[in-house]
């Protein structure tokens, strides 16, 4: 496969995607650290009435989800490198077409052009209908 962006290119966003790694695993280093000095379960075992669990309860819910995003990411980033190393980087996974560079640069991990991407999230709606 011939490769759509430069090699330059390629360094390029090979050294993005390299530098986001590393802040998105200080950042969850952070966090890991940040919640274990703050021990929301300890303070979720020693609340007095309902709205302080629940309270205790939706900060650890937080933490637990900003650490999930962040992991999500470096996966992205991850997938991201490998199409880099392969030369499928800058390539629509589904229409195989070239993702134009400027949302690219907006998004380094996209792996969809943009008319793939719209028609992807209207096929692959998440939460369209509130649950318990």
């Amino acid at each position: 496969m011939e490769p759509v962006l430069s090699d330059q290119q390629l360094n390029e966003f090979k050294r993005i995607l390299k530098q986001r790694y590393q802040q998105l695993r200080k950042e969850i280093s952070e966090e890991l650290r940040r919640t274990d000095e703050e021990r929301y379960i300890e303070l979720a075992g020693r609340v007095h009435d309902p709205e302080e669990e629940a309270v205790a309860d939706l900060l650890v819910d937080l933490n637990l989800s900003a650490i999930d995003r962040h992991i999500q990411e470096l996966r992205q980033i991850d997938a991201a490198l490998i199409r880099i190393a392969k030369l499928g980087y800058g390539v629509c996974v589904d229409c195989e077409q070239p993702i134009g560079l400027e949302r690219l640069r907006a998004n380094p991990v996209a792996e969809r052009c943009l008319v793939c991407q719209e028609q992807f999230e209207k096929t692959h709606q998440v939460g369209a209908t509130p649950s318990l």
